[in-house]
């Protein structure tokens, strides 16, 4: 399968406020708008997208319908620390206060609306230990 894009689409019944929060908070626009759907796009990069999806819409199997439960998005970013001081600024929560973790990540966990946890990430480089579980290629520089 050769994809020609990728993103996550968070189901709530919350769709308008949810698109608020990622537009206010993570610099986000909307490139479409309806009641039921909205698709967003990073305003720092054009390949990160995503959509909030009414989750009780016809579009969706009615066995599938429902809210989201259990996701976490991962954004990496240049700098942690500006956007941690940003999101607690806005006291927004953070259910992970930023650390540097030995597996090559300095990150924190805040939350949206919808309790979809929101992990933001700086690669920063292994402790030798998980060094030697990277490929040479996934290794940060």
């Amino acid at each position: 399968m050769k994809s020609t894009s990728y993103y996550p689409v968070i189901m709530t019944d919350r769709v308008h406020e949810t698109a608020r929060f990622y537009i206010g908070h993570f610099r986000f626009k909307a490139l479409f708008e309806s009641d039921w759907y909205i698709h967003l796009q990073s305003m720092d990069d054009e390949h990160v997208t995503l959509a909030i999806l009414d989750g009780s819409h016809e579009t969706i199997p009615e066995i599938a319908r429902g809210k989201v439960s259990g996701l976490l998005l991962n954004f990496e970013v240049d700098d942690v620390d500006v956007i941690y001081a940003a999101c607690g600024e806005a006291k927004l929560p953070i259910l992970k206060p930023i650390c540097d973790e030995d597996f090559g990540q300095r990150h924190f966990i805040t939350a949206d609306p919808n309790g979809v946890l929101i992990d933001i990430i700086k690669p920063i480089p292994p402790s030798a230990e998980y060094a030697a579980m990277y490929d040479a290629s996934a290794l940060p520089t």
